[in-house]
């Protein structure tokens, strides 16, 4: 049966079809549909995990066990797992293992632009990468026939345009695979004498990966009517350079980005008067090339910043277009803005008010940073406010204690943010954390995390308690607050600033685009009352806007926060009466 379906919904299916019997995994754009859609198949256990290094390392146990296994994540989630990514490759597997990630090209939701083909060179495992989905669907599949047969853990390279978009595959049917168990302490116990034993296996397992690269199908030659170039490309520079030139000129796609085929490349780089090479971001396949002694065109064409497109690359080539326009006018920008009604509004605000520096973490919290609140000075990581806060406070001998924070969201707390409060703790900070805890995981699309009660099938669940387990760790000052309620915000937050030891705030209103969020009546603008001060347009609402000098506010939008009304010195933004 064919099917119209995402990429990565694509992988879901190939994990169901090649037998895969458990999946853990951080939501992380653009990775999070896989495991959402690997869910719904009920001979797939699927949970969320605290974070990446979790998710590979639970995964690896169940490859141990015996059991077809995957975790996935996005780019920078890879850098969170590169901890036993690398030793993983020493150990190998036994029931095939395979690792997603998905990067983000043109950083459409990250916070860099980072080439994930790195990981697979420097931590000597092989990746597949698929351009469409019937391909992220059949090397789903491969990648686990792969992990067996050369006893290693499998990267499945994604990127937001393979995730995200749509074409047509062919269902097959579910394969089992169980293997047995058995205890093998040089294989899997990774202390420096086995260490040192298995490196050289990973050398010869690279080694047999090459050979298998050299004829592997995935690995493919397309011929063109003219020699004059040919294009060496993979992922989405593929449907790109195909779009552009059609079978003009010969092109050879790799479905395997490493290792690759270097015999393959030679022979392919001498049938044709020019070798260009089209990829987006870094110029791996280019340095490969270069080792290689190949002569190609490459990044002095193409720019390592931002995605590729079928008219940027027609653009660079000069040459026309076999498919492919360009729109006559210019999309209008939509900068991203907090949601109507968004819990962080208030508590971004009142930080503002009182000109408080924000170490600020990875979430829709991070639109702090974005006029007209302007709230946040730093983002780095997951986790790094806390950690930042620590060091902040600490360089400058308590003289930014009274007027510092860290925020950061429940989600992102459970990620990486407990051991830097574990940090403060210990060696004693004198600064606030602020958790927003909106009740979901928002950004990645409203995923449960173990702050909410509910596992990744909505099941109910062991629900963190964010005081009990802040207490637990060491902090004593503990208080929440409600950020629709301006004033509980400004006095908590002067009064824990004030405290001559570390504290937590939780700031606790649910995410106003949940379902189970039942909002108050939108408010109106007394025309009379209005006097055209623009007060209420300093939180940056999208449902407020001024209109013939007076504040105006979209019923469609408004979810009766009251926020605004707050900040009204003359009453004109007026709460209707609830039923």
């Amino acid at each position: 049966m064919k099917q119209l379906i995402l990429g990565n919904e694509a992988v879901a299916r190939g994990l169901y079809e090649a037998g895969c019997a458990f999946v853990s995994s951080y939501p992380g754009t653009p990775s999070t549909e896989i495991t959402e859609a690997v869910a719904k198949y009920q001979e797939v256990y699927a949970e969320w995990a605290p974070n990446e290094k979790v998710a590979m390392e639970a995964a690896f146990g169940a490859s141990l066990a015996g059991r077809r296994s995957f975790c996935g994540m996005k780019h920078v989630g890879l850098n969170v797992a590169a901890d036993p990514l690398f030793t993983i490759s020493y150990t190998g597997v036994n029931a095939g293992m395979v690792i997603g990630v998905a990067d983000d090209a043109g950083m459409h939701s990250s916070q860099n632009e980072q080439d994930s083909r790195h990981y697979a060179k420097a931590s000597k495992i092989p990746m597949l990468e698929p351009s469409d989905s019937a391909e992220a669907l059949e090397f789903t599949k491969l990648a686990f026939e792969l992990s067996e047969r050369f006893d290693t853990p499998v990267l499945l390279k994604m990127c937001t345009r393979v995730s995200h978009s749509q074409s047509v595959v062919e269902l097959g049917e579910r394969v089992e695979a169980v293997k047995e168990y058995e205890t093998n302490i040089p294989k899997y116990v990774m202390m420096p004498g086995n260490a040192k034993r298995r490196h050289p296996v990973v050398e010869a397992r690279t080694a047999a990966l090459i050979d298998y690269a050299e004829t592997a199908p995935i690995n493919r030659v397309e011929d063109g009517a003219d020699h004059t170039y040919g294009f060496l490309t993979s992922s989405t520079s593929y449907q790109y350079i195909k779009e552009v030139v059609g079978d003009r000129y010969p092109v050879m796609k790799l479905g395997m980005i490493w290792p690759m085929p270097e015999q393959s490349i030679r022979a392919f780089a001498e049938s044709v008067d020019t070798l260009v090479v089209v990829e987006e971001l870094d110029g791996f396949i280019e340095a490969q090339c270069q080792r290689l002694g190949v002569v190609c065109i490459g990044k002095e064409k193409f720019s390592c910043i931002d995605e590729l497109s079928q008219n940027i690359v027609a653009d660079a080539l000069a040459i026309e277009r076999e498919v492919g326009i360009a729109l006559e006018e210019t999309i209008p920008p939509r900068p991203p803005v907090m949601c109507a009604g968004c819990p962080h509004r208030g508590l971004f605000y009142t930080l503002k008010k009182n000109k408080i520096t924000v170490l600020g973490d990875i979430g829709c919290y991070t639109l702090g940073a974005v006029a007209p609140l302007n709230a946040v000075d730093s983002v780095i990581c997951m986790g790094a406010s806390v950690s930042g806060l620590h060091g902040f406070s600490k360089s400058q001998q308590g003289a930014a204690d009274n007027k510092t924070v860290a925020v950061i969201g429940d989600s992102t707390f459970i990620h990486s943010g407990i051991t830097g409060l574990v940090n403060m703790a210990y060696n004693e900070s004198c600064a606030t954390v602020i958790i927003v805890d909106n009740s979901i995981t928002g950004m990645t699309g409203h995923q449960h995390n173990p702050t909410t009660g509910y596992n990744l099938k909505g099941d109910p669940c062991t629900k963190i308690d964010l005081e009990t387990l802040c207490r637990a760790v060491g902090i004593n000052r503990v208080r929440v607050v409600d950020p629709y309620d301006l004033a509980a915000c400004d006095a908590a937050i002067k009064e824990e600033l004030a405290a001559e030891e570390p504290s937590v705030i939780i700031s606790r209103r649910p995410c106003a685009l949940l379902k189970t969020v039942k909002h108050k009546k939108p408010l109106t603008v007394d025309a009379d009352r209005c006097v055209g001060c623009k007060m209420c347009m300093r939180i940056g609402c999208p449902a407020i806007s001024m209109a013939d000098g007076k504040a105006k506010v979209d019923g469609t939008q408004c979810v009766g926060c009251g926020v605004c009304e707050q900040l009204c010195k003359v009453g004109a933004l007026v709460a209707p009466k609830e039923d």
